[in-house]
């Protein structure tokens, strides 16, 4: 694979101030990536079971801590499942949730 796109994992933290109040914070970590749209069958299930499929990104194994967004061209992906394709590669399967555009 040629990983010749950019994307970015999104890690969300959250601290407590001095009055509870939970504050969220986000960090980022650039990754590089095969792009793809998700394919017909990808997409049909997903809308039977009301997700809004949108794209396949591959990627190296090791970049990929169980982070839940993934940001690509400006816009954040909610990722909703992985498939580890072998020991070097895993597809995220991501949705536009609203919220997130």
């Amino acid at each position: 694979m040629n990983r010749s796109d950019v994307a970015y994992l999104v890690v969300e933290t959250f601290t407590q101030n001095e009055y509870g109040v939970m504050i969220p914070s986000t960090t980022k970590h650039k990754v590089f990536v095969d792009v793809a749209s998700a394919n017909q069958q990808e997409w049909f299930e997903g809308g039977r079971n009301g997700l809004n499929p949108q794209y396949r990104f591959t990627m190296f194994t090791f970049d990929y801590h169980n982070e839940k967004i993934i940001e690509y061209k400006g816009t954040q992906y909610t990722i909703y499942r992985t498939y580890i394709k072998n020991i070097d590669e895993i597809e995220l399967y991501v949705e536009l949730r609203k919220g997130n555009e």
